[in-house]
């Protein structure tokens, strides 16, 4: 049950995050967007009369609740028989209801048909939906552009700088604007490679990135060519610290830098799978030292 759970779980909680971001971006944004457009539209658009015009011709004398023609239209009441409106209108709407989904109630009012009518003559979802996406994504680019440097660089840190100032939101600020960075902004520290060290003592491997070659005066103390590693932190590998180690004594590990990521993230558990030997080689002298300091012999 547990690897079913392991093998279900990231794809799912995958989905769920990407359905989760969607909603929320369908909720505060498109939908505020596609609101005002459509009311922009009805008002532009929208033909609601309350008064018969002098120059209307009823249909029926008899019965004025029939509607009239004016102009070459025909208006009809609406549901709460109080205004009038374009029978076309109605006519679409009533026909095409079944296309905002199922068991949808006929609108109430005329300005709520001509709500309808807009909604699905000029703003269908297979329309919206890939416009939004082009201009959200095309807004997001140039506001990246805007705010990369200078006074659009300047404004976001005075912002950034208000919200530290706040208890509480701070935190939760602080908290995910790091997971952020780290995973949309580009990275201004380049990994060379992925090496691992004896750290924090011997006998203690850990896993780190190689950031350069290191600083000249420990390598001429030390005798030999340095490099400077950034030793990452579990689980939160956005931060740590910067050793400087020979050269000699670091090992390259046959992992990309997002393995080693996704290592760290998972405290461990996370380790791909071509890495995984199927027998640790043991060195024979090393191992007679080790049975040595166990079990010393008395001269």
């Amino acid at each position: 049950m547990f690897r079913g759970l392991g093998v279900v779980l990231p794809p799912l909680l995958t989905l769920v995050v990407l359905i989760w971001a969607w909603n929320a971006i369908e909720s505060y944004v498109l939908r505020p967007m596609e609101t005002g457009v459509r009311h922009g539209l009805v008002l532009a658009v929208s033909q609601i009369k309350r008064d018969v015009p002098k120059d209307a011709v009823f249909v029926n004398p008899t019965a004025p609740a029939e509607g009239f023609t004016c102009q070459g239209e025909r208006y009809v009441l609406d549901p709460t028989r109080s205004k009038f409106l374009p029978e076309y209108v109605v006519k679409f709407v009533d026909e095409n209801l079944d296309r905002l989904g199922p068991y949808q109630m006929p609108p109430a009012t005329a300005n709520a048909y001509w709500h309808r009518y807009v909604e699905l003559r000029y703003l269908p979802r297979t329309f919206i939906v890939p416009l939004f996406l082009l201009v959200f994504l095309s807004a997001l680019y140039f506001l990246g552009r805007l705010f990369a440097h200078g006074i659009g660089r300047w404004f976001v840190n005075s912002i950034e700088a208000g919200i530290n100032r706040i208890p509480l939101v701070n935190k939760v600020y602080g908290s995910v604007k790091q997971v952020t960075d780290f995973a949309f902004s580009e990275r201004e520290i380049e990994f060379n490679r992925v090496v691992a060290i004896e750290y924090p003592r011997e006998g203690i491997w850990s896993i780190g990135f190689v950031t350069g070659n290191g600083i000249p005066g420990i390598a001429k103390a030390a005798g030999e060519p340095v490099l400077s590693v950034l030793m990452p932190t579990s689980p939160m590998p956005m931060t740590g610290f910067t050793v400087t180690v020979r050269r000699s004594e670091a090992i390259d590990l046959d992992m990309t830098v997002d393995e080693a990521i996704q290592f760290c993230v998972s405290c461990g558990v996370v380790v791909p799978s071509r890495r995984l030997p199927s027998s640790i080689p043991v060195d024979p002298p090393l191992l007679l030292r080790n049975n040595a300091s166990a079990y010393p012999v008395n001269a």
